[in-house]
């Protein structure tokens, strides 16, 4: 009988205004770690030293400025594998990945199934393994990421895929969104208990300095209207708000990013 993957211990370091890098801790060698998205570099170097820290790896799951930024001066730091999506506007690079295959990194202890996971970008990609998900800019607590080049199909499929993950696994996004994500969720849902209870949650450990993240998919399929677009609820306050009747739940999804865009 094989033994159950290790969990994962994963610290956050936050950028810019409200990114987070988050550094997964090699369940073999926990002086060593691996960066997922690592948009600036100095922050991540500084919690390197202040932990005494070597930087193992790269995992990067789309392409823009605010998460593979930090890659150049990373690397300066010895000679580390940088592992993507096949997209030629990464160009540091080392490995490509692509849908349903393994990122494995053995001498790390830590093996990634890769889900293919297009709308934020068509290229995007999601890494899942040892009960935890790093998922970039395409779920996020309460909400998801805009589609930048991609469909309402594409994205609202990529949301199912997540959707249909263990419902204990752990969400590590890329950015500090929840509360303004709660605000519209509660817009669409007023009477979400579940949303509802998050949000205090939520405001407290904001109010504390903590991060509200990682989430669970068990609470994104409770909290999160873009994970509901079968929910009867949400599909009435989607076509309330598109003023027509909607076909399917692709539709559903359409208007609601549509409707976040431009919520304030």
């Amino acid at each position: 009988m094989s033994k159950p993957a290790p969990h994962l211990n994963v610290h956050p370091v936050r950028a810019f205004s409200d990114n987070y890098v988050w550094l997964i801790e090699s369940p073999t060698r926990p002086s060593e770690v691996v960066a997922v998205d690592p948009g600036e570099a100095a922050p991540v170097v500084a919690e390197l030293t202040r932990r005494n820290l070597r930087l193992a790896a790269i995992l990067l799951t789309h392409h823009h400025p605010d998460h593979i930024g930090g890659v150049p001066d990373l690397l300066r730091l010895g000679e580390i594998p940088v592992i993507g999506p096949d997209d030629g506007r990464i160009a540091s690079r080392t490995r490509t990945v692509r849908n349903q295959e393994r990122c494995d990194l053995s001498d790390l202890g830590l093996s990634f199934e890769i889900l293919h996971v297009p709308g934020h970008t068509v290229s995007h990609i999601a890494f899942w393994g040892h009960g935890a998900l790093f998922c970039g800019d395409t779920l996020f607590s309460a909400g998801c990421g805009r589609m930048f080049e991609g469909t309402p199909e594409q994205m609202n499929a990529s949301l199912n895929r997540l959707r249909d993950l263990p419902p204990e696994t752990r969400m590590f996004c890329g950015h500090e969104y929840t509360a303004a994500n709660l605000r519209f969720a509660l817009t669409v849902e007023p009477a979400n208990d579940a949303a509802l209870e998050y949000q205090e949650s939520v405001r407290r450990v904001r109010a504390a300095g903590e991060p509200s993240l990682p989430s669970t998919i068990s609470s994104e399929i409770r909290v999160n209207p873009f994970l509901r677009c079968d929910n009867p609820a949400v599909r009435r306050a989607a076509e309330a708000h598109a003023g027509r009747s909607l076909q399917d739940p692709a539709e559903v999804f359409g208007v609601l990013r549509a409707w976040k865009d431009q919520f304030r």
